[in-house]
Formats: C-alpha cells, structure tokens, sequence
C-alpha cells in the first residue's frame, strides 16, 4: 500500500524532483497569490463609491489588459524563440513588479482615477505579450520533454492554489486596511520569482536552439499552426471558449454584488471555491501523464455543463458546490489544451505556437470582457455565464467529435506514426505530434501572473 501511494506521488509530483522547475514553483507560489490579490481587489475597486464605475468597465479594465496580446502577441511568440527565457522573464516580471507599485501608490493616495486605472491595465498587457508565450516555453527548458505534461499540470494546481490562497488574504486586506495593500503586496510578490529565476542553474537547462532573426517568422508561425491539425483544433476550440466563458474577472464580482447583494467577502468565496476545485482538478490531470484530445472534449464539455449550473443556481451555498465542480473541469480543459500545444509544436515553433495560444486564451479578453460586462448590465450576470457555457458545450462536442467517431487510441497512434514517417522524410520542424499534456491556471491571475 505504502509502495503504491509513493508510485503515485512520485507520478504526481515528478518534476519536483527538477531544482531548477521547483524554485521556480516556489516563487510562483507567492508571487501568483499577489497577482490575485490584485485581481480582487481591481474589480471591486472599480465597482466601489470610490471610481462608481458599472460591469462594463470591469469589463473594459479587463479588456484592455489583454488587448495587447490580442494585437501583437504573435510578435511576443518570434521574441521568445529568439531570446533566453529566463532573462526576459526577469525583465517582465520588474516591470510588472513596478506597475502594481504606482497603482498601489495612486490608490493609496486616494487620487486614482478610472482612466489611470485603463492606462495601468495596457501597460500590463504590453508587459504579458512576452511574458506568456516566454513563461511557458519555458518550463520545457526546465524540466524537458519527459516531465513536461507533469510539469505544466502541476503549475495549474500551483496557479489554482494562489486563487485560493490570494482572494482569501485579499478580501481581509481590503476590509481591514484598504485597497492599497492588496498592490502593494502584489509589487512586492514579484520579488519572489525574480529570485527564484536568479537563483537557477543554467547548465542544468535544456535550452532550445534560438531562431535566428528573418523576415515572415510570425506569417511561418500561423501557417505552421492552421496545416497542423493538433494545434489548430485545440487553438480555435480555446479561442471560442476563451471569449465567451473564461471571462470570471468580469463575471463573479457582477454575480457577488449585483445578483447576491454581496461584496468582498462573496466574491472572494467564489474565486476560492473555484480555485479550489481547480487545484483538485490539475492534481488529477497531473497524475494522468497523457491526456488525449477525447479528454480535452470530455472535460469541456464538463465545464460548459457546469457553468449552467453556476448560472442558474439559486443560493450562494449551492453556487460555491457548483464553482467548484466548475473549476475542476475548467482547469483539466486549460492543462490538456496546453500541453497539448506545447507537446505538438516543434521547438523551434514552441514560442509562436504558445504566443497564438495566449491570444486564443488571453487575447479574447478585449472581445469577450466588454461583451460580458454589457450582457450583464443589460440583462444579467447569470445570462452572460449561461451564453459562456452553451459556447463551451458547442465547442467542445465539435472538438470530441472525430475522435469519438473513429476510436482515441487508433487516431492517436496513426498521428504518431505519421509524425514518424514525416520525421524520418525531411528536416526542420515535424508535423503534428499529438501526444497529450497538461497545462496552467485561470485567465485573469493566470495571464498576467509571473
């Protein structure tokens, strides 16, 4: 029993056993738990007597926060291939560290204003263009190709467990003395990743070759992505469901206070219940070493239904049992749709490859945040999360589809064997290889955490 339960930790937790990814995990840990103490605290502070702002500019907030990516996050795909990681990172993540600084300073002093916080939120985004396809290239140089479906599913649980541990913090720091002190710990959070990157064994990484700087990289990158069949499925398919669904920034304070006549404290009880439910659902994605495209169906469709639920419920009580469930299945959907990105592209192609997933994933945002936060304020919070969840249902059952017709194993094997043959044909970046995976936490602390 006791030699079971050690197979399956060790099968759960591997790459932990990499320094370099566990440094890295620890200062993740702290520093995503700001970001989400910021992301409560910049939707309800928006919403408050202070900026009497409505769910449309959440939503903008929101929008503009991503729209960067939305408009040059392919550009942020070519850097990342080009450059070292791990020094970009530190880069971004000082700049996001000083952002969450002058908003602290600028609430603090009670003189913040609606469009400073607008400017505040772009300059942000243009900081994730490449921070996220950066980020998470990176994490194959960590602990490489073996342990990366562990890996990035073990960062989801990480990013997921920050949404429990941020909102908590986050909503006693704001009753207790304000908003300023959610930002202030937020820029003071970053610190610690920046350590942890410092802190890194370089030799012990298995770098990518860099590409070398020529014209058409990013027009190479779309093409690369629409002629391969598993990463333009799971791409589009997030593309869909990350403008209509993953829009919970916007949405769970609107339902807090609009819908429960709640505040900070039913707001954060949301975020926690989802989080945590995302945590139980990346440990068991982290377990499941090679999730397959019939799984990423399955658990979007899990997440669609679950989402009805969210929305129609009643009470508060069965609205957090409903956001729990709910965040399992949406953080197994994000990990396999990830992983399966990463794992598909060639390493050469990774970094625009996970640049056009964070504009399917992230980049919606300028689309779907408005949207939602119209939807919401002209009819309500639970028809803009019910118009969320008929999207992912559809999606998903269009994604599960071929997959369901013709037998996962078999389709997955002829794809290996095609990759093979491919391979064994001609140089340079192989077709698809659509081994499954795992990947990362919610948009919204997710995107912009470092």
């Amino acid at each position: 029993m006791n030699r079971r339960l050690r197979q399956a930790g060790n099968r759960t937790f591997g790459a932990l056993h990499v320094r370099n990814f566990r440094l890295y995990f620890v200062g993740q840990v702290v520093s995503v738990s700001g970001t989400w103490m910021q992301t409560v605290a910049l939707g309800l502070l928006i919403l408050s007597r202070q900026l009497h702002g409505n769910g449309l500019d959440v939503g903008v907030a929101t929008a503009l926060q991503y729209l960067p990516v939305l408009v040059l996050g392919t550009w942020g795909g070519v850097v990342a291939d080009r450059v070292d990681k791990r020094r970009l990172l530190v880069v971004t993540q000082t700049a996001a560290g000083l952002l969450a600084l002058v908003l602290g300073v600028l609430v603090g002093l009670h003189v913040v204003r609606l469009w400073e916080l607008f400017l505040l939120a772009a300059l942000l985004g243009m900081v994730t263009i490449f921070t996220n396809p950066t980020r998470q290239a990176f994490v194959s140089e960590m602990v490489g190709r073996e342990l990366l479906p562990n890996a990035v599913s073990l960062n989801s649980v990480l990013m997921n467990s920050a949404r429990v541990i941020g909102p908590a913090i986050g909503g006693v720091l704001i009753y207790t003395t304000g908003f300023a002190a959610c930002f202030y710990v937020n820029a003071g959070s970053y610190v610690a990743v920046i350590v942890a990157l410092v802190l890194m064994r370089t030799a012990d990484l298995s770098r990518a070759e860099r590409v070398v700087r020529a014209r058409g990289q990013v027009r190479q990158g779309l093409s690369y992505a629409w002629r391969t069949p598993g990463l333009r499925d799971p791409l589009l398919a997030m593309a869909v469901i990350g403008t209509l669904a993953f829009n919970f920034t916007t949405t769970l304070p609107l339902l807090a206070i609009y819908t429960f006549h709640g505040g900070a404290g039913t707001y954060s009880s949301f975020t926690v219940a989802m989080g945590v439910g995302s945590v139980i659902g990346g440990l068991l994605v982290a377990h499941r070493s090679r999730p397959s495209a019939a799984l990423l169906g399955a658990t979007g469709l899990g997440f669609g239904v679950m989402m009805v639920l969210v929305g129609l419920v009643p009470t508060v009580s069965l609205t957090l049992a409903a956001l729990f469930a709910m965040g399992a299945f949406s953080l197994a959907f994000i990990a396999t749709a990830n992983a399966t990105v990463q794992l598909t592209a060639d390493p050469s192609m990774r970094g625009r490859a996970m640049s056009l997933y964070a504009i399917a994933f992230v980049g919606s945002a300028p689309i779907g945040a408005p949207l939602m936060g119209w939807i919401s304020d002209t009819a309500s919070p639970r028809a803009a999360i019910l118009v969320g969840a008929v999207a992912t249902v559809v999606a998903s059952m269009l994604l599960a589809r071929p997959w369901l017709r013709h037998g996962d194993a078999l389709a997955h094997s002829a794809a290996i064997a095609h990759v093979d043959a491919g391979a064994a044909r001609a140089p340079g970046p192989a077709p698809a290889d659509l081994e499954g995976g795992a990947w990362e936490g919610e948009r919204g602390a997710g995107a912009a955490a470092s």
